[in-house]
């Protein structure tokens, strides 16, 4: 039998975060959410309440956490923006740990990364790895959730591969293609998120897939699936990343970054650990083969104030 609870999530109106607070909803439970755009449509309506992170006035953030027994953070950014920094994110996402300490949220289940490193020099991967110090040094009870790729409706990366796949002739792809990529279904992510979070102790778990993909498997998977003639480029990376930069222009976005493709290249989207999550890539492709790259998802106007 499911005790109702309350739990508090961050972004429930973006990604992973929205599929978690389903998944919380599903199963009986009430939840907050904290938001950087409290103005955002809800698609929850008046199942979940709404407030500002308030990163500048912790006494308000610690106000709206009491009673709250779960915080479920997926609070990140992919890259430094429009004034948004790793550094300020890993400053807000401690200003954000404390007040659940202090109101007395009773665990912390954290999005983290694949291979976080507290010396890398790739700011995402190191600052993910300060966050888990910080939230560790709490105390309280944790579980620390490390996906590589996420993929579903919303998502990105795999999106606009398939993106490419139907409009271009060519694909470039960076370097040998030969690194690895683990990815995990978002709903499978939000099932284990959830689960994690109603265990007491502290876990930490490498949250991927069950398919391991070379980029150029993947590429070919994706062509095969979606009926369409892979081409692949295999270019010097740095060629790759300011090759980008056209269609990035075009569709005014972000495609890739330095980091990113620095950490492609360094196999950190793959580990060891056996299989978190059930579904297989390949066959959600298949399932969504018509509307999967249909339209080109952009980072920015999903996750940052854009004009």
């Amino acid at each position: 039998m499911t005790v109702n609870k309350t739990h508090a999530v961050t972004g429930a109106f973006g990604f992973s975060g929205k599929y978690i607070t389903k998944e919380l909803l599903a199963n009986g439970h009430d939840v907050i959410t904290l938001t950087g755009n409290p103005d955002r449509s809800n698609p929850f309506g008046d199942q979940v309440k709404v407030f500002p992170f308030n990163f500048d006035n912790p006494a308000a953030l610690t106000d709206c956490l009491q009673g709250i027994d779960t915080l479920f953070c997926t609070y990140w950014i992919r890259f430094n923006y429009g004034g948004m920094t790793f550094d300020k994110a890993v400053a807000n996402t401690r200003v954000l740990v404390n007040a659940a300490k202090e109101a007395g949220v009773r665990k912390i289940v954290y999005i983290s990364i694949t291979n976080p490193d507290i010396n890398s020099p790739l700011p995402y991967f190191r600052g993910k790895a300060e966050v888990e110090q910080i939230i560790k040094d709490t105390g309280l009870s944790y579980s620390l959730l490390r996906p590589a790729v996420l993929y579903g409706h919303e998502g990105i990366l795999i999106n606009n591969i398939a993106w490419m796949l139907k409009r271009f002739p060519f694909l470039p792809v960076p370097g040998d293609g030969e690194y690895k990529l683990q990815p995990i279904f978002i709903e499978d992510l939000a099932k284990l998120a959830v689960e994690a979070g109603a265990k007491a102790g502290n876990q930490t778990i490498d949250a991927i897939g069950p398919d391991t993909y070379t980029y150029n498997d993947l590429v070919r998977m994706l062509g095969e699936k979606l009926g369409r003639t892979v081409r692949m480029i295999h270019l010097p990376p740095i060629l790759s990343y300011y090759g980008s930069k056209p269609l990035g222009y075009l569709m005014r976005d972000v495609i890739l970054t330095r980091d990113e493709l620095r950490g492609l290249l360094n196999n950190n989207l793959t580990t060891d650990s056996p299989p978190a999550g059930e579904t297989k890539l390949s066959d959600w492709v298949e399932e969504n083969r018509e509307t999967l790259g249909k339209r080109y998802a952009n980072e920015l106007k999903q996750h940052y104030k854009t004009r």
